[in-house]
């Protein structure tokens, strides 16, 4: 499979540099697939429809005789489900599911699964979607160390008791980002955490260290999809891709690791929350990723404690035949969250198109992602003087960049005697260095053309790479196609001088210059190259530009309740976090990156990167308000989030011209970039919990109720009036006529009495009321608000504003408001 984190990936034309992916392939009609069944009845987390004990400050027992007795009960339910409804020998259970769901996965035909679907106690029947993967500076970008860390007692004591579940491609246990230093010990042990180490290749019990605090691996539905490669795909928690590895240390890799790849210091790496410990749960395989071990992962990772639970993978389409909230992936989250597990999911890397969000529900934090102030800028300098910018995290060309060498076109450096095709692969992209005459271009820079295969996803910068060592280039240039395009290039290692040019203007004044100073023949064939240029050092980091800026491939909103894009009335993404050229650890087998193979550490964009800063920020609150439950935490994330960038203005965005940027709005980044030291103290948040959840999904339009206590075990004894009704620190509606009075209410969790002045910047085209406009709270006290939105102008699209809700002690909480006015009257 071709790596797309080192291939450009044509889209129209813009091209845009990603992180792994893991592509599921369909099967055919009537071929097995993994079927993903819920059941009737309580699981062991709410058996007997009680609230989990944990909400309460406890953790169930799972060595308890009643917890195996009931798990026992439900496992045994399977089973003689499937012997009575099935034919033997028609199908091979993968998992039971019994913690927060109660159900299994199930690797059976479609004709088998149409009777599941038909048999008393049978909830719902979902076929597997598959799922796929979706810092030296981002703590002081975020201001954690001075603002935050002290509070918590340093980067010695940042995340101390608080676990972190990661839900990915295992984790890399000899990297030093998981060291445990014993100069350093742990002072607190979660109790309540009741994890294991499962060992394996490359995976020795010595692994838990105690700063890995536990590791698992999920494989039943990855052997039952498509064979596994033994070179690659270790039964083990261990991270042969590198994506896990990666996420794990943004949330919560050590303090201070140096940063060195090809021997560069880069600076020093650290999580978000230094001292937490990390759970491994190991679900996605460098060959295939299911749904089913996805689900099982977070089943298992709620049962043995975590307090946050990152989910930088999943399904990347909605569901095909039910709702968006009601599909199997989305209800395991439900669940977690029910159990007390903050719950935080990738947005999904679909932007800049909208509804394009894969993170649909209200009860998990969707994550958008967006640059920080620091790019890696690399400069060609020509003979004549001027210089051209790209980006490569390069060295400079022999001599620093000073000592000009003669520029070579690929096509014009071609051998004589052509016995190879003449595909683009072969005389533009510089992939295959047997069609070179190795006479011109040994000690030359040659320059590079992205074409067919690149477009095409067959053709990579490693290859190229690999043609300038083999042929002892001194250095490449890889340029844009007038064909193609600009695209977007990301600064990856190069282990040869080299710049990327993604500019089809800048690549016109290169090869302006290269054919002013190329002398040919008549026949068209060189006789002097003319040219010459020096490839500048591209390692050195820059801190000037505007940030943040919503990134490009970060998927938009509105969001949506199916696959026909009907909208609902919930805001994602929830909020923004750094997502674009992470530094992070990395696992040098490097399974799907050939170009990051040997490395310990990679530089990545991604929304699979912002979601392990809020994961990591989600467990500096916990710790410093540990009775707090995932939606206070939530909330305090979503109204202290920054509208501003660096320069005091609004914060932009990168949309379909990538060369421009745009005015961005809550469907790019929720509320605004997340600003941890503000989220300690949020002065008020918006409660809400299972119930409320329940009652939004009973309220949704057209919504049958049958339907939601299929998929929930719950009944709609309790519905909201509305959807927007949700208690979420945020107000949408997407189709407002005439009239609409929003319900919330908000809780004081500061420790002081503070009197609230209520203000409104209302969305173009409606007036917004609130009562009451003033209020004075107690601590822990509540207050319920009514807001009246009124449509005095009917547009064609959604209009923005927000609620300020600034407090005498100087805390300020804001509510943005996402509005579509349709009518002015019934």
């Amino acid at each position: 499979m071709a790596s797309t984190a080192t291939i450009l990936v044509s889209w129209r034309h813009v091209v845009v540099l990603f992180l792994p992916m893991i592509l599921i392939l369909g099967l055919a009609a009537e071929e097995p697939a993994i079927y993903l069944v819920l059941m009737e009845g309580d699981p062991v987390a709410f058996h007997q429809g009680s609230s989990p004990d944990h909400l309460h400050g406890k953790k169930l027992d799972p060595d308890s005789e009643a917890f195996k007795a009931h798990a026992k009960h439900l496992v045994d339910s399977h089973d003689q489900l499937l012997q009575a409804t099935l034919e033997v020998g028609s199908y091979r259970k993968l998992y039971s599911f019994k913690h927060i769901v109660n159900g299994f996965a199930v690797h059976t035909s479609p004709s088998q699964a149409k009777k599941l679907k038909m048999t008393p106690g049978v909830k719902l029947v979902e076929k597997d979607r598959g799922a796929q993967l979706m810092t030296t500076y981002t703590p002081e970008f975020l201001s954690l160390p001075e603002r935050v860390w002290t509070q918590e007692g340093g980067e010695r004591n940042a995340g101390e008791g608080i676990v972190i579940g990661v839900v990915d491609t295992g984790i890399d246990p000899t990297h030093p980002s998981f060291a445990y230093d014993p100069l350093n010990p742990f002072t607190t042990k979660p109790s309540r955490f009741k994890g294991a180490c499962e060992t394996g290749p490359h995976f020795p019990e010595s692994a838990c260290n105690g700063k890995i605090i536990s590791a698992r691996y999920f494989s039943a539905g990855a052997q039952t999809t498509a064979p596994l490669n033994a070179s690659i795909d270790f039964l083990s928690p261990t991270d042969a891709v590198g994506h896990g590895s990666h996420v794990a240390s943004i949330a919560a890799g050590n303090f201070g690791v140096p940063v060195v790849v090809n021997g560069f210091f880069y600076g020093r790496a650290s999580g978000m929350a230094p001292r937490a410990r990390i759970a491994v749960y190991k679900a996605i395989f460098p060959s295939v990723g299911t749904l089913a071990d996805v689900v099982c992962a977070i089943d298992q990772a709620v049962l043995d404690g975590v307090d946050v639970l990152v989910l930088s993978v999943g399904p990347d389409d909605p569901p095909e035949d039910t709702l968006t909230f009601l599909n199997v992936f989305d209800i395991f989250m439900l669940f977690a969250r029910r159990a007390g597990v903050f719950v935080v999911q990738a947005a999904g890397n679909k932007g800049p198109s909208p509804s394009t969000v894969v993170s649909y529900s209200p009860w998990a934090m969707g994550v958008a992602a967006c640059t920080t102030d620091r790019s890696f800028p690399g400069t060609l300098v020509l003979g004549d003087g001027r210089r051209i910018g790209g980006v490569g995290l390069s060295g400079p060309s022999f001599g620093g960049g000073i000592f000009l060498y003669k520029l070579v076109l690929a096509k014009d450096a071609m051998k004589a005697n052509r016995t190879f095709p003449m595909t683009p692969e072969y005389i533009e992209e510089c992939q295959h260095p047997e069609a070179f005459d190795r006479t011109v271009v040994q000690g030359r820079i040659v320059i590079c053309t992205f074409s067919a295969g690149f477009a095409n996803a067959t053709s990579t910068i490693t290859a190229i790479i690999d043609t300038a060592r083999v042929l002892g280039l001194a250095g490449f240039v890889f340029v844009a196609n007038p064909d193609y395009g600009d695209f977007v290039a990301q600064p990856l290692p190069f282990s040869v001088p080299g710049i990327v040019i993604p500019k089809i203007a800048d690549t016109q004044i290169l090869l302006d210059y290269y054919q002013r100073t190329t002398k040919r023949d008549q026949c068209g064939l060189v006789t002097e190259f003319g040219g010459n240029a020096a490839i500048r050092e591209g390692r050195i980091a820059s801190y000037q530009g505007r940030a943040p800026i919503v990134s490009l491939f970060s998927s938009r909103g509105p969001d949506i309740v199916d696959k026909s894009g009907n909208l609902t009335d919930v805001l994602k993404p929830d909020i923004l976090a750094p997502g674009d050229l992470v530094w992070a650890a990395w696992s040098p087998v490097s399974a799907l990156d050939p170009i990051l193979t040997g490395y310990n550490f990679a530089l990545l964009s991604g929304t699979s990167m912002s979601t392990p800063h809020v994961g990591g920020i989600a467990a500096l609150i916990k710790q410093s308000n540990p009775s707090w439950t995932p939606d206070m935490i939530a909330s305090a994330i979503s109204t202290t989030a920054s509208k501003n960038d660096n320069q005091g203005k609004p914060i932009l965005a990168q949309g379909p011209d990538i060369n421009g940027l745009y005015p961005s709005t809550p469907f790019d980044f929720g509320p605004g970039l997340i600003n941890p030291a503000r989220a300690l103290d949020p002065g008020l948040v918006f409660p809400s919990g299972f119930e409320d959840y329940i009652g939004f999904l009973c309220s949704l339009p057209n919504i049958d109720p049958a339907t939601v206590k299929a998929a929930t075990g719950v009944s709609c004894n309790h519905s909201l009036a509305k959807p927007s009704d949700l208690n979420l620190p945020s107000i949408t509606i997407s189709a407002l006529v005439r009239y609409q009075s929003v319900q919330r209410s908000v809780k004081n969790v500061a420790s002081k009495t503070e009197t609230y002045l209520c203000s409104v910047r209302p969305p173009k085209g409606v007036l917004v009321h609130i009562n009451p406009p003033l209020f004075t709270i107690a601590p822990q006290g509540t207050q319920d608000l009514e807001i009246g939105i009124s449509v005095v102008q009917a547009l064609k699209t959604f209009s923005f504003g927000e609620i300020v809700l600034t407090g005498n002690l100087d805390h300020i909480v804001r509510i943005p408001l996402s509005v579509f006015p349709v009518s002015t009257s019934l």
